[in-house]
């Protein structure tokens, strides 16, 4: 086993705010903490769209801008995904790729034949879900695959091809969780590796340190009201129209909950049309249920709060809040206001949500498909940490009656069951040390053969087929 201290390049996409970034920031804090020495390398990064570790020196990031855009009029995101990260991969090779014992690839699966060919290093692939099973909208397990025109068809098929025939090239994968690792193996057909699951952890200190009421980025947001949070990228697929429905449905049922409000928190894109989309749409399924809602940002954000009709700026039924602060974050999930987490996408992958309401003691309702069913005990009751739930809103909103109305003593002991479990399962430090384990196992296998080239040429030959016929046909 490797005893010295390794020098690790990560390698993801798309430096943003979600699920996947939080995960990558983590690990890299993680091994970081270990002593080891690490690098993210990235082809986009916003400085005012982004984690703060990332911008505030905590963690080395080299952002590479690419010569290539992300789409084409919203189209083609997978075929210049690929062409975006190859030139991140090259850049990376003539530059600094010597520096590294290894790399830590995650998301996008392209570079991997590169970088254990061409640099001669051993390469650990994290998969948070097959892209091949979201081309066609969110995947539901056993269910059969919707009907798609032949063009996307042959547009996919070397994408979908790619992907699997890179990602097979990895030293060692990890998987989010038991479900991503089952639906993983049973979609790729070539794939020989076992995968282990190495669950996302959470750097529990920045979640439970003492927050300044007095804040400006807290004052915002703070209200003695009693809170329902959801936290969830503005995405179609994470389907907040859920908690807005069964929350509508709970204050028509129970008058005693006429002074409880809606948070729903996450990332927003103002360049991305699905976030725009599903703002839009949320805002609309307010209004058409008769709740006030009103719209914010942190101070410090350069994103314009998007301009829509009929906002209550005091004390609204719902409040969407953009690109939230670590210090809102925390702040909301700490408070004495707050009483649940509501975690609305069916068939996540992981979910970091749960674990960071878990962690802050707070009841968790969520989804029962996915990956909270790895990180949620629904039952026994004795031993709940929150509830799983199909999603209806009929449904959720007798869940949320149920949540507001816990006693005093069964909101603690749920509470200290949710940060017990969150702590010994979901915790940086264990993560980490899992991470390091799986790092030096694959720098231990030694050099990395350099027999297999016509497999690279094969995937650039791939990759420049879909990217000429696809561009091809749309030119012309």
């Amino acid at each position: 086993m490797v005893s010295s201290k390794l020098r690790i390049a990560f390698i993801h996409p798309d430096l943003g705010i979600g699920g996947a970034e939080r995960l990558v920031v983590d690990a890299a804090l993680g091994l970081q903490s270990l002593g080891h020495s690490v690098d993210i390398y990235t082809s986009h990064h916003d400085q005012h769209h982004c984690f703060e570790e990332t911008r505030d020196g905590t963690l080395r990031v080299h952002h590479v801008i690419p010569p290539l855009p992300r789409s084409i009029q919203g189209k083609f995101h997978i075929m210049f995904a690929h062409a975006r990260q190859l030139h991140l991969t090259m850049h990376l090779m003539w530059t600094s790729a010597h520096r590294y014992d290894i790399f830590f690839v995650d998301q996008l699966s392209t570079c991997i034949p590169f970088l254990r060919m061409l640099c001669g290093k051993r390469v650990v692939f994290y998969c948070h879900f097959p892209d091949k099973l979201l081309a066609n909208g969110a995947y539901v397990e056993d269910r059969p695959r919707k009907n798609v025109s032949i063009l996307k068809c042959i547009y996919r098929f070397p994408m979908d091809w790619l992907e699997e025939v890179t990602t097979t090239q990895a030293d060692l994968i990890l998987a989010n969780s038991k479900f991503t690792a089952r639906v993983t193996k049973s979609h790729f057909s070539s794939l020989r590796h076992q995968l282990k699951v190495v669950y996302p952890g959470i750097n529990i200190a920045a979640y439970i340190s003492p927050i300044d009421p007095s804040d400006s980025d807290i004052l915002q947001v703070a209200s003695q009201r009693r809170t329902l949070l959801s936290l969830n990228r503005f995405e179609m697929k994470k389907n907040a129209a859920l908690a807005i429905e069964a929350f509508a449905i709970l204050r028509n049922n129970d008058p005693k909950t006429s002074d409880v409000r809606l948070i729903l928190a996450g990332g927003y894109d103002p360049r991305v049309e699905d976030n725009i989309r599903t703002l839009k749409s949320l805002i609309e399924l307010a209004q058409s249920s008769g709740l006030t809602y009103n719209i914010v940002t942190p101070l410090q954000s350069r994103v314009a709060v998007p301009s829509f009709p009929k906002i209550t700026s005091n004390e609204p039924d719902i409040l969407f809040l953009l690109n939230f602060t670590t210090t809102q974050r925390s702040g909301l999930l700490q408070a004495q206001s707050t009483l649940a987490l509501l975690y609305t996408p069916a068939n996540e992958h992981f979910g970091i949500g749960p674990v960071e309401g878990m962690i802050c003691g707070l009841p968790i309702l969520a989804c029962d498909s996915g990956g909270p069913t790895e990180t949620i005990v629904d039952q026994p009751a004795d031993q709940r940490t929150g509830w799983l739930y199909c999603p209806q809103p009929s449904v959720w909103a007798q869940a949320l009656e149920e949540i507001c109305n816990l006693s005093e003593t069964e909101r603690k002991a749920l509470s200290q069951r949710a940060r017990d479990r969150a702590q010994q399962m979901f915790g940086m430090e264990a993560m980490a040390k899992t991470l390091e384990e799986v790092l030096e196992e694959a720098v231990s296998m030694g050099p990395v053969s350099r027999t297999g080239m016509w497999l690279v040429m094969l995937a650039v030959l791939g990759l420049l087929v879909a990217l000429i016929f696809r561009y091809g046909s749309f030119s012309g």
